[in-house]
């Protein structure tokens, strides 16, 4: 199996990476045995445009379609590839008449942007993959002629390599950390603003990154090294109650081995129990719960040990990978994967 993938991987930023799904599926190709090319769209069109971005656009389409020539891949995997035009899809098919197209998607799918960029790939594309399950938000993309799907965000091995549930309390510099860049009018603030509140008499050490005047930290080993900093953390979305929709920072967490606090409305029990996950319902639930956890250390290692097994069990980049590839391909499937539920023909 020959994989082209397209993505945003952040070459200009010299290192400090983010570990982002295109990541995640790119490891699993190679633990899948499979033959992968990657292709950065971002950061070709910076260098081949010299920083003109009209020049940049149209050279790294060209691009493209020459590395699908030269490397005749079964399958071509697309990312948030904005740059990259449908029309530049339709000459992959002409220089390489068997290959199979797919999109994968990472936003929410509420965000009319996202909706956009789906409608956009889905008559030029064999599959659409998002992180948002639900009829309401997968059905209206579907033609007749393409595959919709749910994916979880995948986790790696290779790069979530830390374990924090192995280490004892007196390990970390804070008991609880949220990173977040939330914006005026998201939700979020008002929820980490009254949690704050709550635990200001509390004995839990909260480190807040991304707010409250703190720079964001978003990728390289200043994002390691925050992780290893905690031993909980809580995974709140944008938006509240979305099926299984998560941002892929439920992978940095869950599968470092940090005790993860997830809201028991985005119906994640599907995949996780209580003894893998926090579920809270709301502020005074989460509080009671951390406290808890922060008292008794031995559970709250066992808890983030086992959702960091089921995490990387369930959602591996391999498996998440296999998954994409047998959909585009038509190919029963070699297993039974959790989320079948979630795709539209």
């Amino acid at each position: 199996m020959r994989i082209l993938l397209v993505d945003n991987l952040l070459i200009r930023r010299h290192g400090k990476l983010r570990m982002g799904p295109g990541r995640a599926l790119a490891c699993g190709a190679v633990r899948n045995n499979y033959r992968l090319c990657e292709f950065s769209d971002r950061d070709l069109a910076r260098y081949m445009g010299f920083g003109i971005n009209a020049l940049g656009r149209h050279l790294v389409n060209k691009a493209l379609v020459k590395t699908a020539k030269n490397f005749q891949p079964d399958v071509v995997l697309l990312g948030h590839c904005d740059f990259i035009t449908n029309d530049a899809l339709d000459k992959i098919r002409k220089v390489v008449p068997n290959v199979r197209i797919g999109h994968f998607n990472v936003d929410p799918m509420c965000q009319p942007h996202t909706q956009q960029q789906m409608r956009d790939r889905m008559y030029s594309c064999d599959a659409l993959f998002a992180t948002t399950a639900g009829a309401e938000y997968l059905t209206p993309f579907v033609t007749g002629k393409n595959v919709v799907a749910y994916m979880p965000n995948p986790s790696d091995t290779a790069l979530e390599t830390l374990d924090n549930s192995q280490r004892p309390a007196s390990d970390f510099a804070c008991d609880l950390f949220y990173a977040g860049q939330p914006r005026e009018g998201d939700p979020r603030l008002a929820f980490i603003e009254r949690l704050r509140e709550a635990l200001k008499d509390s004995k839990i050490r909260f480190d807040i990154v991304g707010m409250y005047g703190r720079p964001a930290v978003v990728g390289g080993a200043d994002y390691d090294q925050l992780l290893a900093s905690a031993k909980m953390a809580m995974n709140i979305n944008r938006f509240f109650g979305m099926k299984w929709y998560s941002s892929d920072r439920i992978a940095h967490l869950m599968a470092s081995g940090i005790l993860t606090a997830v809201y028991d409305g985005d119906q994640m029990q599907r995949f996780f129990t209580d003894d893998e996950v926090v579920f809270y319902h709301d502020v005074e639930d989460l509080v009671e719960r951390l406290e808890w956890f922060n008292a008794h250390d031995e559970d709250r290692q066992r808890v983030a040990a086992a959702g960091r097994k089921k995490y990387d069990q369930l959602f591996s980049g391999a498996r998440t990978l296999r998954f994409m590839v047998e959909t585009l391909m038509g190919m029963p499937y070699s297993e039974n994967y959790e989320w079948q539920e979630e795709i539209y023909r």
